[in-house]
């Protein structure tokens, strides 16, 4: 049996490199986000995940969170953790799309303690876009394809 049959090392997934990122933001960490065992807990960081995507695309002027015609609903995620954060500590959050869909985005986000090169976590988020309203697939806005292929 191959290790890729039996779930060995060759399947486990391994840290990513900074350069894999196209735009990052600083995320300082809070004493609550530590739990009893002295790291961040897990659940602290798909908060990250969630920030990093939705402060790109407001800062990009091409999501409004109050009033805007559609809106991102989280679909599937996904974490890797390869290296413990922990308050009080600066966290550099690198974002990139893996996936364009018709009405759907991959949002892939490294996680790295200030100034290292690989990530201490990784993961993603697919939103699917749907009308505020309606909660209904719509296709993916063209200003909002335009900007995503930035950091594609």
């Amino acid at each position: 049996m191959t290790a890729s049959n039996n779930h060995g090392a060759l399947d486990r997934p391994q840290p990513s490199n900074r350069s894999a990122y196209r735009g990052f933001r600083t995320i300082d960490t809070r004493w609550m986000d530590n739990d009893m065992y002295g790291h961040v807990n897990n659940v602290v960081y798909y908060s990250w995940f969630d920030t990093t995507v939705n402060a790109f695309l407001v800062e990009q002027g091409v999501l409004d969170v109050q009033q805007g015609a559609f809106v991102g609903l989280v679909v599937e995620t996904r974490c890797n953790y390869f290296a413990p954060l922990a308050f009080p500590q600066v966290v550099e959050a690198g974002l990139r799309v893996g996936h364009i869909g018709k009405s759907s985005v991959r949002y892939e986000v490294g996680l790295f303690a200030k100034g290292e090169d690989l990530t201490a976590a990784r993961g993603h988020l697919v939103h699917a876009y749907v009308d505020r309203a309606s909660r209904r697939p719509i296709p993916l806005p063209q200003q909002l394809k335009t900007i995503l292929e930035t950091i594609a």
